[in-house]
């Protein structure tokens, strides 16, 4: 039979055509969430031993064949501990879909002009602050690192707590609706390779805790008084405090990060 009749012998329908589709999507959307991560190199590495594992069954070395095996085997436990951020991070960009939006509550209530009062505070007095505003996803487990609070959140409150040699200002807070639920905060700092490496830390966990959730993080860098806003892995830099209350509404569409970090290097 020749490849050709092979070939006429498939039956092939509209859902072998969505099939691929689906698949072909699920690993684009993949390699876009771990492309610049560690999770690349890690990957890489497998790439590695699988080969490895290819020549060794070729050769019939059996004994690095089984040996091989083993780490293939008890291997896909220990990736779920490895990858576990880009798992998390995967999840948050998942209940970010259209699909979920229909499910999510309203917004507690307006809050972005406290917040952007105290920006244009801090800012003018040249005082770093990061501010992490809770969406969807609980960002209960990052309290455990500082300390949990349930306070009314006021432009008077914020910039107590940042204010200099104050117990909790070298940290982040979190802000859930109205209510601020926790300060001093210590949030995971981003694994992604950035063009501009002047960034600080605050920035650094800014864009950490937006890669992993979909928490709308703000910054006030304490050595330009820049303020950004680092939103899904994006980082939209030198905002006035204005633009960070339309941001907080919504009202001001997100930039993609090409553009977020080349205004950044401006």
């Amino acid at each position: 039979m020749t490849d050709f009749a092979l070939f006429r012998a498939l039956h092939v329908d509209w859902r072998d055509g969505l099939e691929i589709g689906v698949v072909a999507l699920v690993f684009y959307r993949v390699l876009l969430l771990i492309q610049g991560t560690r999770a690349l190199q890690i990957l890489a590495g497998i790439m590695v031993l699988v080969g490895a594992y290819a020549v060794a069954w070729a050769l019939k070395l059996t004994m690095i064949t089984y040996l091989l095996g083993l780490v293939f085997t008890y291997g896909a436990f220990a990736l779920l501990v490895v990858f576990q951020p880009e798992l998390r991070a995967a999840l948050a960009h998942l209940g970010q879909s259209q699909v979920t939006r229909f499910f999510r509550k309203p917004d507690d209530g307006p809050f972005e002009d406290e917040i952007a009062n105290a920006v244009e505070r801090l800012s003018r007095s040249g005082i770093g602050a990061i501010i992490a505003i809770e969406r969807e996803v609980p960002l209960t487990a990052f309290i455990e690192s500082g300390s949990d609070m349930q306070a009314r959140l006021t432009a008077d409150l914020l910039a107590t707590i940042f204010t200099p040699y104050s117990p909790l200002h070298d940290g982040a807070v979190i802000v859930r609706g109205d209510t601020i639920i926790g300060a001093g905060c210590i949030l995971p700092l981003s694994q992604a390779s950035k063009g501009d490496r002047s960034l600080g830390t605050r920035h650094r966990a800014a864009l950490g805790l937006s890669e992993e959730t979909d928490a709308m993080v703000i910054v006030v860098s304490e050595e330009t008084a820049m303020v950004s806003v680092a939103l899904a892995g994006v980082l939209q830099a030198n905002l006035t405090p204005l633009q960070v209350r339309d941001v907080l509404g919504g009202r001001i569409p997100r930039v993609t990060a090409e553009h977020a970090i080349a205004t950044l290097a401006r």
